[in-house]
């Protein structure tokens, strides 16, 4: 009986051994990280989320959000956006004590569901457990009882007692056993990899790190775990080594090509940011033989839906194999985005930037590992991939998948192949009025399940000084015309709600019928479909669906007036009117004739009306207007909000939509100070600051450079440059003055010197595909203007602006057409204080002053 037992014994350990070993994962010795079952390579896409610690999980509190529920509802958005990688830098402060013990607590235990909710929907793990930061972003720091809030974390890289600490809790949290799976950390086949910490900024010898690092990974080896552990490299890069000799097998690195905290949108293409992941030590011998592995990424502060599938491209040619966005908004706080300003993602509320980054997880799993294809603009078309700044748009498109972020004119080749699509707008099959994104899967032949979402719309900048008190975007659920052109289901299809609590089913005439947010069953005509909605399909079930309720309680007309206008030309108004109910009628009133000018807003798509106004109602001065929305019963103008209409005998005439109007020979500002400084994008030093001129409504930049180039401490052995650049997208400024470009012939630069002598300074125009041309100028000490004729332009180095995370990309983009100069083309300016100065000046302190840019 004893050998019976014995035997059963052995048997299931094995089984269980073969089963915990058979999601591992190893390192080969060319570094790439593979499957230790079938040897194929890992490939991961996906989020960063946070939901079980810090502001995410205080905030769930003070919205009354049910944590849990909140996970389940966005992890399903995780399956529907096809993400399989999970990354996280867990809040050690708040699941610790001093000492680097483990609490178990309601942070770990919430974490701990979030993995296995991730887990049943196919996804893997790779989890940073010391984080070194504070609970507080973007909150003051709470009182918490871990080792990270006693020391802090330079102590934590340096003290002894906290090295301690850290190796005490490493050692318990490998070895912490999920609540919900049962399965400890160190043995979950889900876990692929463990990177020790956030974000370290080690200062000291090679030596000492090697010294540190190596006590850390001795405590999480000694749980007997055999998982790869990662360190990060891009916060130190000349420790390369000193990482390696202390046993790590890989580097983990962050992009943020766009810089971080703009405070504002982005605008211009910043595609050359994303040109490249160029690793300026990638033929290092220890670093070529470990993997590697992004943490972070994101392009912050930009709205565009084109960027995230050329930052995955980069990161195939770089050779990454794993890259986890930061952050994920949990759908509670998406209305506020009070996470992470800089950063905004979510489904429900940035609908065309998450199809972007599905996009990116198909990218990163369907381009081959140091596959190259070469520099912007070159590259932005790439294996089934497409990706358009000026459409704001990226694709795929296969026989079998056509995937869009935004309008798109392009028609798959093949529609009777198809088996997935998603997008955002209209396309060749799908025609859809509304703002939220849309998916439909074929099942079976002639059976599809459609899901849309609610609209999303942006009432304010999102990248700015945020609050759970303002609300910067809402959902709205309406109902919109869409057509579907598939030769799998034909004409006359039926369309069944799926989803709980769905019971709108909408008619069929032809290829068209009306919509509203849910889950849909699509079955051709004459046939029947045995489905049933609680059925799993992939990851999910065929009946699931989740978004929030319609938030919007008022009604918003969203127009921004441009800057100016030249005479002569007709005027595009557009504005958005964003309600629950269509309007009667919008209507356009032009002040300034008796009696004044009215005209019918015509409703193009969804929330959008416009009206063009005539060239011959345009006269140099002001073009003053109002916008009045007619419903029933009610009439209400804007810009004032008004329950009146302009007919009205006590209607405030002073309170319209003003738009300067000049003559088309009248100079063209791309820049001024005193209205555009904030816009101005360049690295702040204390000695600069925007300063008022004597005449009313005049300022000046001044900008102070004590060093053009100061040693980086995160890597100290990059050769200098001497440079100092500052970057402005004019695009929006000059948008109703752009059919007057071709009149202008020359740059005037007003500004001045603020150091003793001459100073040089390169003004520069940069396309929107890349290249900048640009001229060097003499500045002295006096207010003028300065002049530079077209001709005198040359190409000039593109300085990658804003700088990215991290800082051992390449300063300049090496690429773009070679196209001559078009005024029309260009949208940016570029000012760099270094092209031109004598070498040895370079060390001197430097300063200009800016007051305006303009066009003649």
């Amino acid at each position: 009986m004893f050998r019976l037992l014995l035997i059963f014994t052995v048997i299931y350990l094995f089984f269980f051994h073969a089963y915990s070993q058979s999601n591992d994962v190893f390192i080969d010795d060319k570094g790439i990280m593979r499957w230790r079952d079938d040897r194929s390579e890992v490939q991961g896409f996906g989020v960063n989320y946070t939901v079980p610690f810090a502001h995410a999980y205080r905030s769930a509190i003070k919205l009354n959000v049910d944590h849990e529920q909140a996970i389940k509802d966005d992890v399903y958005h995780f399956a529907r956006l096809g993400f399989d990688a999970f990354r996280v830098h867990v809040w050690d402060t708040e699941i610790s004590d001093s000492l680097g013990n483990l609490l178990e607590n309601e942070h770990l235990k919430l974490f701990d569901f979030m993995l296995r909710e991730m887990q049943n929907r196919g996804m893997k793990f790779i989890l940073t457990p010391i984080a070194f930061w504070g609970n507080g972003w973007p909150e003051p720091d709470e009182k918490t009882p871990g080792f990270s809030h006693k020391y802090g974390k330079d102590a934590c890289l340096t003290n002894e007692e906290a090295i301690m600490a850290q190796e005490n809790y490493l050692f318990q949290f490998l070895n912490h056993v999920n609540t919900y799976t049962g399965i400890a950390y160190k043995d979950d086949p889900n876990i692929i990899a463990f990177e020790i910490s956030n974000e370290p900024h080690h200062r000291e010898s090679p030596e000492k790190v090697t010294a540190y690092v190596t006590r850390l990974v001795n405590a999480m080896k000694r749980t007997g775990c055999e998982k790869p552990v990662f360190y990060n490299i891009s916060h130190g890069v000349h420790l390369i080594d000193a990482y390696f000799d202390a046993g790590v097998e890989g580097g983990t690195f962050q992009w943020y090509p766009t810089g971080l905290g703009a405070q504002e949108e982005l605008g211009g293409n910043l595609l050359p940011n994303t040109d490249r992941y160029k690793i300026t030590f990638d033929q290092n011998k220890r670093f070529k033989a470990g993997a590697k592995i992004v943490y972070e990424f994101d392009a912050a502060d930009v709205n565009g839906s084109y960027i995230y599938p050329a930052m995955a491209r980069s990161f195939r040619t770089a050779g990454i194999q794993w890259a986890c966005h930061f952050a994920y908004d949990p759908t509670y706080l998406a209305f506020a985005n009070t996470e992470y300003n800089t950063h905004y993602m979510n489904l429900v509320f940035t609908p065309g930037k998450a199809l972007s980054l599905k996009l990116a997880g198909e990218v990163f799993h369907q381009v081959p590992l140091y596959q190259d294809y070469g520099s912007f603009p070159d590259n932005t078309k790439f294996g089934s991939f497409r990706i358009s700044y000026e459409e704001d748009l990226a694709e795929l498109v296969t026989d079998k998948k056509f995937i869009y972020t935004n309008h798109t004119l392009t028609v798959p080749p093949s529609p009777k192949e198809l088996v997935e699509i998603a997008g955002y707008g209209n396309s060749a099959v799908i025609a859809y009025e509304g703002t939220g994104a849309y998916f439909l899967d074929r099942i079976d032949n002639g059976v599809w399940r459609l899901e849309v979402m609610p609209d999303a719309i942006w009432l304010k900048d999102p990248f700015g000084r945020n609050s759970l008190k303002k609300t910067v975007a809402v959902v709205n659920w309406r109902e919109w015309p869409m057509t579907i052109t598939l030769p799998d289901l034909g004409n006359d299809f039926s369309v069944k709600p799926l989803d709980q609590g769905n019971i709108f089913q909408p008619k069929v005439q032809g290829s068209a019928f009306a919509i509203r947010p849910g889950t849909y069953m699509l079955t051709e005509a004459g046939a029947e479909s045995k489905i049933n909605p609680g059925e799993k399909w992939k990851n999910m079930r065929l009946e699931e669906f989740t978004a929030p309720g319609t938030t919007l309680k008022e009604s918003y007309l969203l127009h921004n007036p441009p800057t100016q206008i030249s005479s002569g030309n007709p005027y595009l108004i557009t504005a958005s009117y964003v309600s629950q109910y269509e309007p009667d009628s919008i209507e356009l009133t032009v002040a300034g004739g008796f009696p004044p000018k009215r005209y019918e807003m015509i409703r193009k798509s969804g929330y959008t009306y416009s009206f063009e106004v005539p060239e011959d109602v345009i006269d140099e001065g002001y073009l003053k207007y109002f916008i009045t929305v007619h419903g029933t019963g009610n009439s209400r103008t804007y810009p004032g909000g008004y329950d009146q209409v302009p007919s009205d005998w006590d209607f405030d005439w002073d309170e319209s939509y003003e738009v300067p109007v000049v003559s088309e020979e009248a100079p063209i500002y791309l820049f001024n100070a005193f209205t555009d400084e904030d816009e101005l994008y360049r690295k702040w030093t204390w000695e600069s600051a925007v300063t008022p001129l004597t005449e009313p409504g005049r300022s000046e930049v001044q900008v102070r450079i004590n060093k053009l180039f100061e040693v980086d401490p995160e890597n100290p052995e990059r050769e200098p440059i001497h440079d100092y650049s500052m970057r402005y997208y004019f695009g929006r400024k000059i948008a109703g003055r752009k059919q007057d470009l071709d009149k202008t012939s020359q740059i005037v630069f007003r500004g001045k010197a603020l150091t003793e002598g001459s100073s040089a300074f390169q003004v520069a125009l940069v396309s929107k595909d890349g290249r900048a041309f640009g001229a060097i100028i003499e500045l002295d000490s006096i207010q003028q203007d300065y002049r530079i004729p077209f001709e005198d332009l040359s190409r000039v180095p593109l300085v990658t602006l804003p700088r990215p995370y991290p800082t051992f990309l390449p300063y300049y983009f090496e690429g773009g057409s070679d196209a001559p100069f078009d005024i029309k083309d260009m949208e940016t300016l570029q000012f760099s204080i270094g092209p031109g100065i004598p070498e040895n000046r370079v060390d001197q302190k430097q300063g200009v002053a800016i007051e305006t840019i303009r066009l003649e």
